[in-house]
């Protein structure tokens, strides 16, 4: 691990949307560093803004010294020895300045150049496993680790598989997760940073396809029956609602991890299925309304710039420019229930049927700006204080396979991100 630097931890973008609450999550976690006391600074383009967010926090939080005790440095994406300079000063950045895919890639090369690990919290699949291709070797060498989708997007899903397979005492072969996210009196909505990931990722799925290819990736194995294919939207007897599949990065995150945890420590890998509920058929209809806009204009320049322009009117509410109250993410909470399937000890995956089922479950509170700081701060925590249960070698890793021996899942269950046991293994 990165030793003799002024800082832990700098959070970059800390004058961001989710960059304000990252720091308020580490102002009160700051008992919880290698030594007990966490260093740490904020770092950002404007120095009047970033104050303002340590104002903010302290008045938040009752804890007026942040405005004196936490560092201020100046970075900007554009300006690249900022980004050394900053990266040269801390053993870990957490980045929240996005899109990654426009502004990602000048931090983690800063990072990885200068001895400082990096997480971010992307939902973007293209921009993480771009960085894999491009950086896992150099991180390697250098020693550095540089983990990605460590927000909502992707350690609920990646994790909760993993905390599913540990539960099931057998081989788990097959996993389906189904997202709930549930609204209070206020309602919710998600800022449209979101949204300009989701519009830029889905007009550039060829690009996506071609950089997987550079991989030269052989098909993992199958391991006992084949998961079953879902249809575009589909009644879930599981969760008895309308569901679709999930859009996000879990599906391309938990595979990378199942990947490494095949080829690097020889374990059977898990097949993964990721759907979101959407409720009854008035919100399926809704949706594919909305779906079939977005659909429709993300295709061209012009309805993407419209798209971006107008989220609020083309979601239907659900994006905003403005982001949730704090009204509304207090009413909000999402859950994350994972049905596994799986084999006995005694069975053999080659010749038998699967006989044994699971049901587990990752609660917490709003996804995007309470959950997500959570699980980035627990895994930077996680970073820095298990260095001996962190894969042997740098590199660019998903939340699974860096944290797969950890101490994370504990951690996140005394932080409000509950993994639980729903149904236990039933032979």
């Amino acid at each position: 691990m990165t030793t003799s630097r002024t800082y832990d931890l700098v959070i970059f973008g800390a004058s961001g949307f989710t960059g304000e609450f990252v720091v308020e999550e580490v102002a009160r976690s700051t008992a919880e560093g290698p030594k007990g006391n966490l260093k740490w600074a904020i770092a950002g383009r404007s120095r009047e803004k970033l104050e303002k967010v340590l104002e903010q926090a302290a008045e938040t939080l009752g804890k007026p010294e942040l405005k004196t005790e936490v560092d201020i440095l100046i970075a900007d994406i554009s300006d690249a020895e900022s980004l050394a300079s900053m990266s040269r000063q801390t053993a870990i950045v957490l980045t929240c300045v996005g899109p990654y895919r426009f502004f990602g890639e000048p931090v983690i090369k800063a990072c990885v150049e200068n001895g400082a690990h990096c997480i971010d919290i992307s939902g973007e699949p293209q921009f993480l496993e771009s960085m894999q291709l491009n950086y896992n070797s150099l991180a390697a060498e250098k020693g550095v680790y540089v983990v990605g989708s460590c927000g909502f997007d992707s350690i609920p899903a990646d994790m909760g598989v993993i905390y599913t397979k540990e539960q099931l005492k057998g081989t788990l072969t097959a996993v389906e997760s189904f997202l709930s996210v549930n609204s209070g009196p206020e309602g919710s909505c998600i800022h449209d940073g979101t949204w300009q990931s989701a519009i830029y990722g889905f007009s550039d799925q060829d690009n996506l396809k071609n950089l997987r290819r550079k991989f030269g990736y052989k098909p993992l194995p199958v391991v006992g029956s084949k998961i079953k294919r879902r249809g575009a939207v589909f009644y879930s007897e599981e969760v008895q609602k309308y569901a679709i599949p999930f859009m996000g990065s879990d599906p391309s995150v938990v595979k990378r991890t199942q990947r490494y945890l095949h080829e690097e420590l020889q374990e059977s890998p898990v097949q993964y299925g990721a759907f979101a509920a959407v409720g009854g058929i008035c919100s399926v209809i809704k949706l594919m309304f909305a779906g079939l806009l977005f659909w429709m204009f993300v295709k061209f320049s012009f309805g993407r710039n419209l798209l971006i322009k107008y989220p609020k009117w083309f979601s239907f509410g659900y994006f905003t420019k403005e982001g949730p109250t704090r009204e509304q993410m207090e009413g909000s909470s999402f859950s994350m229930t994972f049905f596994g399937e799986g084999y006995s000890k005694d069975k053999d995956p080659d010749q038998d049927k699967p006989n044994m089922k699971i049901v587990t479950q990752v609660k917490g509170p709003e996804p995007g700006y309470i959950a997500t700081p959570i699980a980035m701060v627990q895994a930077a925590i996680t970073l820095l204080n298990e260095p001996q249960s962190i894969p042997k070698k740098g590199g660019v890793y998903t939340p699974g396979a860096a944290f797969y021996k950890t101490s994370l899942i504990e951690r996140l269950n005394k932080h409000g991100i509950q993994f639980s046991v729903i149904t236990k293994p039933e032979v």
